[in-house]
């Protein structure tokens, strides 16, 4: 008798059964784990939009719960100079230029002179309303103020014109994406708003001190450090305004309501930069002659005096009385 218990040899049959388990197995190992991928990439995407959502609410709420701040001083976007000081740092008094400190007789003169400046004691006449729109990257912007701020400021300083300037920034794509021309405005208007004394030279300095176009400009800092060299009195307040940009906002919405309709004219839009309106009438000479602006500002004061009637008492003399007038 034979011992050998050597199991049958399996035959073709067996051997498929046995392949097709396998092939079983590997479909179910193949199953779980496309069924754990899809899983874990649900739960990524799930997460990823989770965080998304997160950060547009953070940065809805911040943006909604940010206020759009005001400028305290504002009148229709702009700011009236009510002290002017530091024409001279802005340029030295042009030779040329018409000395606007002279009073010019009431008298006929032989050789009249090109000075819009009336009396200053002649309370009849109205001053003289002068508006500038101003971008601080904007080269003829800073020549127009150049040339004219020696006049303006003593015609400010004698009652016989108001100075309002309107700072926008139509420029600011135009300082490699630091905005300069938008902080600059804001900054201008953390002047005025917390310095209104010092807006004048603070002005002068932004103009003078202007950053080539397509530079960086200057930094919210050092635009701070120049307020505070302006004579600022509370330099504290100011340096905080002008680095939190504080009235950014407030600069955007003034400069696309300018580009839309400029207050007080007759439809007028903003175009370009400076523009210049004296008494509603936009001077559109040359930005460099101050001779040129004075006549101009002469010719509309003269022509809105004289058509405004003035009334005399009953008792009063046939003959008119002399009235102080520019004289050109």
């Amino acid at each position: 008798m034979s011992d050998d218990q050597s199991p049958p040899v399996s035959g073709p049959r067996d051997r498929r059964e046995a392949v097709r388990e396998k092939a079983q197995q590997v479909q179910a190992r193949q199953s779980r784990v496309r069924l754990i991928r899809r899983i874990s990439l649900g739960i990524g995407a799930v997460a990823v939009v989770a965080v998304a959502a997160v950060v547009v609410t953070w940065a809805f709420t911040s943006t909604a719960s940010r206020p759009q701040l005001q400028p305290a001083t504002v009148d229709d976007d702009g700011f009236v100079v009510t002290t002017v000081t530091g024409v001279s740092s802005v340029a030295e008094a042009d030779a040329t230029a018409p000395d606007a400190g002279t009073v010019p007789s009431t008298e006929p003169s032989a050789a009249p002179t090109t000075e819009p400046s009336p009396d200053p004691s002649a309370s009849e006449r109205p001053a003289v309303d002068i508006r500038v729109y101003v971008d601080y990257l904007s080269a003829s912007s800073r020549d127009f103020q150049a040339a004219n701020a020696q006049q303006l400021s003593k015609w400010v300083s004698q009652d016989v014109a108001t100075l309002t300037y309107y700072p926008v920034a139509m420029l600011t794509s135009k300082s490699n994406g630091t905005k300069y021309s938008l902080r600059a405005a804001s900054a201008a208007a953390c002047v005025a708003t917390h310095s209104p004394d010092a807006f004048f030279t603070f002005n002068n300095e932004l103009l003078k001190k202007q950053p080539d176009v397509d530079s960086d400009g200057m930094s919210d800092s050092d635009l701070a450090a120049l307020a505070v060299a302006s004579g600022v009195k509370d330099p504290k307040t100011v340096r905080s305004c002008i680095e939190d940009e504080s009235f950014a906002s407030w600069a955007k919405n003034a400069t696309d309501r300018a580009l839309k309709s400029l207050p007080n004219t007759d439809g007028m839009s903003l175009q370009g930069t400076p523009t210049v309106l004296v008494n509603g009438t936009p001077y559109v000479g040359a930005p460099t002659d101050p001779k040129e602006f004075a006549q101009f500002v002469l010719t509309v004061a003269s022509d809105a005096y004289y058509s405004t009637p003035t009334p005399t008492p009953g008792a009063a003399s046939a003959t008119p009385t002399a009235t102080p007038t520019p004289s050109g």
